[in-house]
């Protein structure tokens, strides 16, 4: 049994907010116009909306579902309703901003870039999460991180919303 408590010491508001400020300077300082902005089903999409908010940007905000991508189904299963990603526009030769709101092992951003592959090649992709744990089995990093967090054995850290967006920590057996 797990038991989840609130993270109240952290604004998920306010850090999105810094999120979207360093990332609109990383992307004027890397010459990277006009980017698509993709999330990571579920939280990551929460937050990518809200990153294309503050960033004022024009088109529609792409969403990826990395289920049939992922590469630990046997540990987890499969979701039973997997809805299909969607990318409003092509993605060859854009320069994406990818987000998702935990980073933690590497293995959903590199299910997500294998999926963004197979849409075409883009001329970049820069990645923003709103956690990142500092874990890696993958060699994965994050050009942008809202905050870092580092939990104890056990310990798991989720985003609820989309309205409004907070952070659960729970723990596994308590």
């Amino acid at each position: 049994m797990s038991k989840s408590k609130p993270v109240v010491d952290l604004d998920v508001e306010a850090v999105i907010a810094d999120m979207a400020t360093r990332l609109k300077q990383f992307l004027k300082a890397s010459k990277r116009s006009k980017p698509l902005i993709v999330g990571v089903h579920t939280g990551g999409v929460w937050v990518a909306h809200a990153l294309h908010e503050a960033l004022g940007l024009g088109e529609a905000v792409g969403e990826l579902n990395i289920a049939f991508y992922r590469d630990d189904f046997s540990r987890i299963g499969m979701h039973p309703t997997v809805s299909p990603s969607n990318l409003p526009v092509a993605v060859e030769d854009r320069h994406l901003v990818l987000v998702d709101d935990i980073l933690y092992s590497g293995r959903t951003v590199r299910a997500a870039m294998n999926e963004i592959f197979d849409y075409g090649r883009p001329a970049s992709i820069t990645l923003a999460v709103l956690i990142d744990r500092e874990e890696r089995d993958l060699p994965i990093r994050a050009d942008i991180v809202g905050a870092t967090m580092q939990l104890a054995a056990g310990e798991h850290v989720k985003l609820t919303g989309p309205q409004p967006m907070k952070l659960e920590l729970s723990k596994v057996g308590a």
